[in-house]
């Protein structure tokens, strides 16, 4: 393993980390406020930047966005991601700690299944990994296009889906996907910069759903189904549309059984919590 995917692993752990503790103080804010609305951009834009401890939870979510865009210019994606799909790990443990809660037995088997899976990723690490392909252009609009299709039809579905905190979070983590993509094709500059319109766009409406969701429903519930979706479709589109290589293999195997091992943890974990009632309308 060469010196900068080592320097891009603890990067993403970091930004992991930070991501997850802005995302449960943002909800906790979101939550106190007054409802927030989609309909009402500016109302509710106000609303979140005179709230100074949302304001807190946005500028750490802010610094682990700066610490993942850094790890993506040392190394693949789906790797990156891979390391950042352990955060939902993080968000349940500190969740769980600030609720004075234990973790059930789904969560923990969710947190186990997740360190198998990074510990895997470690092991195939030994044959190196490169900071993948670059892929076409059109598949990857193609794919970053049916991606917001894709959270568009989930919005419009929300009763059928689960409920506003559910719809919220699973379209908030698609445009979230669209971000990180993006992030990956502007840090291989060149006219690969123009998808910081697709990269600003994405995280723009992903946080802006998943505040609307806060206010229905609990953070890993809501944050938890969006890391899911963010980590799971970049692990994705990192081995098909950007042709990220893998290394051949007993290794190669490995690596897939890791990204398959880090989702799998994921989905254990974010699995949609029962609201206690939903004081605020999200629209």
């Amino acid at each position: 393993m060469s010196i900068g995917t080592a320097v891009a692993l603890v990067l993403a752990f970091a930004s992991t980390t930070v991501t997850n503790v802005a995302y449960l103080r943002e909800h906790d804010a979101a939550a106190a406020l007054p409802v927030l609305s989609m309909r009402r951009p500016l109302h509710s834009a106000r609303l979140l930047l005179e709230d100074r401890s949302w304001l807190l939870g946005f500028a750490l979510e802010t610094l682990g966005f700066l610490l993942y865009a850094a790890a993506l210019a040392l190394a693949s994606l789906a790797l990156v991601q891979s390391i950042e799909a352990g955060g939902i790990g993080v968000l349940a443990y500190v969740s769980a700690r600030l609720a004075r809660r234990r973790l059930n037995g789904r969560e923990r088997s969710g947190v186990a299944v997740s360190v198998v899976g990074l510990v895997a990723l470690a092991g195939s690490l030994a044959g190196g990994s490169g900071e993948g392909g670059t892929g076409s252009i059109v598949a990857i609009l193609l794919w970053l296009g049916a991606t917001a299709a894709a959270a568009l039809v989930v919005l419009a579905l929300a009763r059928a889906v689960g409920g506003a905190a559910v719809a919220n979070g699973v379209a908030g983590g698609l445009f979230f996907a669209i971000g990180d993509i993006s992030t990956k094709l502007v840090t291989q500059g060149g006219a690969r910069v123009g998808f910081l319109l697709t990269l600003v766009l994405g995280y723009v409406l992903g946080t802006a759903l998943l505040q609307v969701g806060y206010q229905a429903g609990a953070a890993l519930t809501v944050a938890g189904l969006a890391t899911l979706l963010t980590n799971a479709l970049p692990i994705a589109a990192g081995t098909t549309v950007l042709d990220e290589p893998i290394p051949g293999g007993a290794l190669g195997a490995l690596r897939i059984f890791a990204f398959a091992a880090v989702v799998v943890g994921a989905v254990l974990l974010a699995r949609p919590e029962t609201a206690r009632g939903e004081p605020h309308s999200a629209a």
